[in-house]
C-alpha cells in the first residue's frame, strides 16, 4: 500500500502539469488511440489534457481510499489517509468539469461525451472530438460503500460531512452523496445519471461501441467519420480499424482503433455492476441501444460478458470466433480445442489479433465466465 501512495504522489507531481488535477501521463499502454503519438512531443506544441489519464487518477484515488478504509478497521490512523484520497477524488471530478477554472470541461455538452483536450502554446483548448475508451473510462471511476462501514471510520465521516457543506460544488458533481441507494449504499462516481446514461447510449449502440463481441475501443462510427485535426502542413487523422493498425505509431504492433480488448471491457462491465449495488433493480437502460428493451445495468453486464466469451465459444458452424479462418485451428482435431488468449480481438468478427500469448489480461475471460455461471446465465448452461 505505501509503495502505491509514492506511486500515487509521483503522478500528481509529475504528470499534472499545470497543478490543476487534470492529468496527461502519455499513452497510457493505448498506443494509437489518440489523434497523436500522446508518448512524444506534440506537432503542434503544448499538451494534452488527457480525459483517460484523469479519469484513470480518479479511479486510483478512490481505489487507495477503498484499501485505506479497510485498513482502518485495524488502525484508526488510515483514516486520514482515506480522507486524503476522498479529497483528491472530489478535485479531479471538479477539474474534469472546468479546467483550471476557465470553464473548459473535457465533457462536451454538445456531444454528451468526455474528450481529451489539447492545450496549445497560445492558451487556446482544443477538444479532439475522437468517440475512443479515452471517453468511456471515467465511467470505470466509481466506488461503492455501505453504510455500516462509515459508522465506523467517524473521523473520515466527518470530513465528507464537512465537504457536502462547504463546498457543495465538488459534492454536487459526483453523486447524491446524502441519498441512500439499495441495501443502504453510498455512490462515489464521477458520472450522475444524466452523464452515465449519456455514455451508456453511445457505448450500447451497435453503430458506435458495441460489437457482437464486446466493447469495441473506438466508435464504428468513425469508419464514415475519419476525425481529421490539421496541424501546420500535416494532417492527422483516426479512423475505424477493426483488425490491426495501420499506424506505425509504438511499432504498429498493437491496435486501439476498433479493435475489442479484455482489460477495459472487464473495467467497464465491473463499473456497471457496480452502478447496480447503488441504483438497484428499478434503474434500466435501454440495451442495444434503438431496441426499445430495457434491462437493469447487471443483466447488461451479464450481456457483455456473454458476448466476451463467445468469442471462444464455438458458433453454429462450429467455428470459434477467435480463430477466424485459420482451417488448422478451427478444424485440426490436435488444434482446435486448444484455447489460444490474443491481445484483442477484431471489433466486427471477434478474430483473435496480436501475440496469441496474452494470458494475463485476455484470460480475465476465466472470471467472466466464472461470474456468468453463479448468476445461471443461459451460455453458460448450455456449455457447460
Amino acid at each position: 500500500f505505501h509503495k502505491l501512495l509514492l506511486n500515487f504522489t509521483w503522478w500528481i507531481n509529475r504528470k499534472d502539469h499545470e497543478g490543476n488535477n487534470i492529468f496527461q501521463g502519455g499513452f497510457l499502454g493505448l498506443d494509437n488511440i489518440g489523434v497523436f503519438d500522446r508518448s512524444s512531443e506534440l506537432p503542434t506544441g503544448g499538451y494534452l489534457e488527457q480525459a483517460d489519464a484523469t479519469g484513470w487518477m480518479a479511479l486510483y484515488s478512490l481505489n487507495l481510499m477503498r484499501i485505506a478504509l479497510e485498513l482502518a478497521e485495524e488502525n484508526p490512523v488510515y483514516q486520514g489517509t482515506a480522507t486524503k484520497f476522498f479529497e483528491h477524488f472530489l478535485y479531479i471530478a471538479g477539474a474534469m468539469t472546468n479546467l483550471g477554472d476557465a470553464g473548459i470541461s473535457l465533457w462536451d455538452e454538445e456531444d454528451e461525451f468526455f474528450y481529451d483536450v489539447l492545450n496549445l502554446p497560445s492558451d487556446e483548448k482544443v477538444p479532439l472530438k475522437v468517440r475512443s475508451l479515452v471517453g468511456l473510462l471515467p465511467l470505470a471511476a466509481v466506488e461503492i460503500l455501505d453504510d455500516d462501514v462509515l459508522k465506523t471510520v467517524p473521523d473520515f465521516q466527518a470530513r465528507m460531512d464537512w465537504f457536502l457543506e462547504y463546498r457543495p460544488d465538488l459534492a454536487a458533481l459526483v453523486s447524491r452523496w446524502r441519498e441512500l441507494g439499495k441495501q443502504d449504499t453510498h455512490l462515489l462516481s464521477l458520472l450522475r445519471g444524466h452523464r452515465m446514461k449519456c455514455i451508456l447510449r453511445r457505448m450500447l449502440d451497435q453503430e458506435e461501441f458495441l460489437s457482437p463481441f464486446g466493447i469495441r475501443a473506438l466508435s464504428r462510427f468513425h469508419a464514415e467519420h475519419p476525425y481529421t485535426f490539421d496541424a501546420g502542413e500535416h494532417t492527422f487523422s483516426v479512423s475505424y480499424l477493426p483488425a490491426e493498425s495501420d499506424s506505425y505509431m509504438f511499432g504498429g504492433n498493437s491496435n486501439w482503433r476498433g479493435p475489442v480488448w479484455f482489460p477495459m471491457n472487464y473495467l467497464l462491465i465491473d463499473a456497471l455492476r457496480g452502478f447496480q449495488r447503488y441504483y438497484g433493480p428499478d434503474f434500466k437502460v435501454e440495451y442495444p441501444e434503438g431496441s426499445g428493451e430495457l434491462l437493469t445495468l447487471e443483466k447488461i453486464a451479464d450481456e457483455l460478458s456473454a458476448r466476451l466469451v463467445r468469442i471462444f465459444l464455438r458458433d453454429d458452424e462450429g467455428k470459434r470466433p477467435a480463430f477466424g479462418q485459420k482451417e488448422k485451428f478451427q478444424d485440426d482435431p490436435h488444434f482446435r480445442d486448444h484455447i489460444l488468449f490474443y491481445e484483442y480481438f477484431h471489433g466486427d468478427n471477434g478474430t483473435g489479433l496480436g501475440a496469441s500469448h496474452q494470458t494475463g489480461w485476455t484470460g480475465l475471460v476465466a472470471s467472466l465466465i466464472a461470474e456468468l455461471a453463479e448468476r445461471g446465465h443461459p451460455l453458460v448452461q448450455a456449455n457447460a
